[in-house]
């Protein structure tokens, strides 16, 4: 299907004519919302006086929890989550009230006039805090295959260690923003930049004591997401819509990005602290870890998260034994959430890292320590969770990228290097190399949402609309899908549009999530389009006695033979002719995930469809005597099967490495003692730009179809490239060691301390990497 089809939005980008949500036209009567929001961690809340905030020009409204219409409960697994904070304050930047206001500049002004009456209590942020309470979102649980314990005794060699790695903000160029406008008869129509428009439906019908039919949800397309507005999204609404109730006007809510930062929830930041035991080739036997995470003051998506983590630990390899506890722990912070990843990328950054320390504990290269420990051929080729692994090409695909892009010619020029400095005068700059795989579980956790519908519609000047479930983040969802139905019906891509996503066209769609949007989406209207396709050939046969074995739609005809001879029929005409005889012109599609499932009790089953394989190899250089770094070169081989659309595709592995690379080296959060974020804005956190992107960087696709049955013949995109990064921090780590050995180290002999354990967590930011030099 690759061509070359534009983004179906590109030229209204191009012209500034895309519109998001902040650039609808405003109705009259439109009032503007801000937060109110708390500044302690942790506190019990006595009051609040808005009486300086009604004060001013433009206010209409302070609403509190009391002025609710309905429960004050988010609607959403756990019932955890206030709509606003009554009673109890659970983090700092907790929304307490609402200000409406005639604009909003008028709104935000007023909520920091807000008078916030409350004494503080004792507040749990870190996670040993927490750990130690017993502080849980949910109990910890327990992933476990073969002999561990036995295996770990009889182990020739053992390691332990402790990792860190920290949240990560979704900073989407689009802020989290909703529009809440009131209908007739009690219904409501809301715009949420979200990318689970059904989710947003049933929290406000929630909110608003109705049903889940009064409420129209609708999302052209959103500025990023990044997994930040898949739950998150539907607070903004549901306090748009809960302050239009309550005073009965259009009432939009657009969170500043100061504010966005501090009410939404992160990437989970996770410590993992493990054992593991290998033999003198490097072969591991058997592993124990904890890992624990940080998921803030409620569940949110945090459950499922952590259950990806355990289910990645094991990233490409197989480990014969293994015990994995994992902590959710509940702490005063922001409820974290999910992004891009899902807990894949924590799981894989244990193995990633435990596997770099093997390698030099042992003095071996780490590429052929992952080479000896990948899934391969019966019987290593069973996941922890009971998984047939039925793809066996990680080896060879390994081999692929390190012959592609001289690894092993790299690695020795690295060690040439390392010989001569016994002689050589010092130096600063030393470099470090790692080629990393990923495996990566293609579908949703909970088997209920791996469905999909779309409507098809053909209109009489045989144009087509296409209504799917998902959503349009800029990922290219919507271009996937034109591309998908163009085929089937043999028209150009102009003459089809992708419709804004709308619950009352297409009910009960999952979000928009876990790589799966076009595997879903784009196959549900891959049905919708071939039921249609084969009415009109039924039709047309009928009419005419062509062959209808050999019809096609192709290049804008219905091409065949008649009496053996080649005909064909322009669409158009088709179109019309159907019309005449009163052919249905629209047709539904609907895709079920198949031979998924999962037990939850016994923790063994199918809960993927397929993997993702990739691989990435990356060479970085640090200068040890200040500990800035830069990323070198980069090589990637990755596995989309057969790629729908080849542009895409690309932007997709390009963005999610630099993403992945940001959260591993510097986007750093930090909250202060008192659990304020202090890293709330641009001038604070950094994300990388285009000059953080190597001069080398090559993408190339794995030559092979999907081996399961999927649209088109191709695999997710959206979240295994991401992981593809992890072999930046272990290029990072393999650079310090070669620093912290060498004898030309400009800060003195070489480190006496075993080599193995380079103490380098994430984000592996310049001052942790100068550290780690001196460990």
């Amino acid at each position: 299907m690759s061509g070359p089809l534009h983004h179906e939005s590109a030229l209204a980008h191009l012209r500034g004519e895309a519109r998001y949500l902040d650039d609808l036209h405003e109705p009259t009567g439109l009032l503007h919302l801000a937060p109110v929001c708390s500044r302690l961690a942790h506190g019990q809340l006595h009051g609040l006086d808005p009486s300086a905030a009604l004060a001013l020009p433009g206010v209409v409204a302070v609403l509190r929890a009391a002025d609710l219409p309905g429960p004050n409960r988010i609607a959403n697994m756990a019932g955890d989550e206030p709509i606003l904070a009554e009673g109890e304050v659970c983090y700092a930047g907790q929304v307490l009230a609402l200000v409406a206001a005639r604009s909003h500049r008028e709104a935000r002004a007023a909520a920091a006039c807000v008078q916030v009456k409350a004494h503080p209590l004792p507040a749990l942020l870190a996670l040993d805090e927490a750990i130690a309470a017993q502080s849980w979102i949910s109990p910890p649980v327990v992933l476990e295959r073969g002999a561990v314990d036995e295996a770990m005794r009889s182990s020739p060699h053992r390691l332990s260690a402790e990792r860190s790695v920290g949240a990560q903000e979704h900073f989407y160029l689009e802020g989290q923003v909703a529009i809440a406008l009131p209908d007739e008869q009690g219904g409501w129509t809301v715009h949420s930049s979200t990318q689970h428009p059904g989710e947003v439906q049933h929290w406000v019908a929630h909110a608003l004591g109705t049903s889940a039919h009064q409420v129209r949800v609708l999302c052209r397309r959103m500025g990023g997401g990044f997994g930040g507005k898949e739950t998150q999204a539907g607070q903004v609404a549901v306090w748009a819509a809960v302050a239009s109730q309550v005073l009965q006007q259009p009432v939009k809510m657009r969170l500043d990005r100061d504010d966005d930062f501090r009410i939404t929830g992160k990437r989970h930041p996770f410590r993992m602290r493990y054992q593991v035991g290998f033999d003198d080739d490097g072969r591991i036997l058997a592993l124990e870890a904890e890992l624990a995470s940080n998921c803030g003051f409620s569940a949110d998506l945090s459950i499922p998260v952590n259950e990806r983590a355990l289910f990645h630990v094991d990233n490409a390899y197989y480990l014969p034994n293994l015990r994995l506890r994992s902590l959710r722990c509940r702490t005063h912070l922001q409820s974290h959430t999910a992004f891009r990843g899902f807990g894949g990328p924590q799981g894989m950054y244990l193995i990633e890292s435990l596997i770099g320390d093997i390698a030099r504990a042992l003095g071996r290269d780490a590429f052929d320590i992952r080479l000896l420990n990948a899934y391969g051929a019966a019987p290593r080729n069973t996941t922890p969770y009971g998984m047939t692994v039925d793809d066996e090409f990680i080896g060879d695909l390994m081999h692929d990228l390190a012959s592609s892009c001289s690894y092993r010619k790299r690695r020795q020029a690295i060690a040439d290097a390392a010989a001569a400095d016994s002689t050589a005068a010092p130096r600063a700059c030393f470099r470090g190399l790692a080629l990393t795989p990923v495996k990566f579980g293609i579908s949703f956790n909970a088997t209920q949402f791996n469905q999909a519908g779309a409507l098809v519609q053909i209109f009489t000047d045989a144009t087509v609309a296409i209504h799917h479930g998902g959503t349009e983040m800029g990922q290219g969802l919507h271009t996937k899908v034109i591309a998908i139905v163009a085929q089937v019906l043999g028209l150009p891509p102009e003459r089809l549009r992708v419709m804004p996503s709308d619950t009352h066209t297409i009910a009960n769609a999952s979000a928009t999530a876990a790589s799966a949007g076009t595997d879903l989406n784009g196959r549900a209207a891959e049905h919708a389009a071939v039921a249609l396709r084969e009415r009109l050939f039924d039709f047309w046969a009928a009419q005419t006695g062509w062959d209808r074995a050999a019809m096609q739609l192709i290049h804008g005809h219905l091409r065949s033979h008649n009496r053996g001879e080649p005909c064909a029929v322009a669409f158009a005409e088709l179109v019309h002719k159907a019309y005449m005889a009163r052919v249905q012109l629209w047709a539904e599609g609907f895709y079920a995930t198949p031979g998924i499932h999962f037990d939850r009790i016994t923790r063994r089953g199918k809960p993927f469809y397929y993997f993702a394989w990739g691989a990435a190899c990356t060479e970085v250089e640090i200068d040890v005597l200040t500990g800035e770094y830069r990323v070198v070169a980069v090589d990637i081989l990755h596995d989309v099967g057969r790629s729908v659309h080849d542009a895409i595709d690309r932007g997709q592995v390009v963005g999610g490495f630099v993403q992945g690379m940001g959260w591993l080296t510097m986007e750093e959060l930090v909250w202060d003692a008192h659990g304020q974020l202090l890293t709330h804005a641009p001038s604070t956190y950094k994300i990388p730009t285009a000059a953080d992107v190597p001069e080398h960087f090559t993408v190339r696709w794995w030559p092979f179809p999907n081996r399961v049955d999927n649209v088109g013949g191709s695999k997710a995109v959206g979240e295994p490239p991401l992981m593809l990064a992890l072999s930046v921090i272990e290029a990072l780590r393999d650079a310090v060691a070669q620093a912290r050995s060498s004898a030309a180290n400009p800060l003195g002999s070489p480190s006496s301390a075993p080599n193995h354990g380079v103490d380098l967590d994430a984000p592996a930011t310049p001052e942790r990497v100068y550290f780690a030099v001196r460990h």
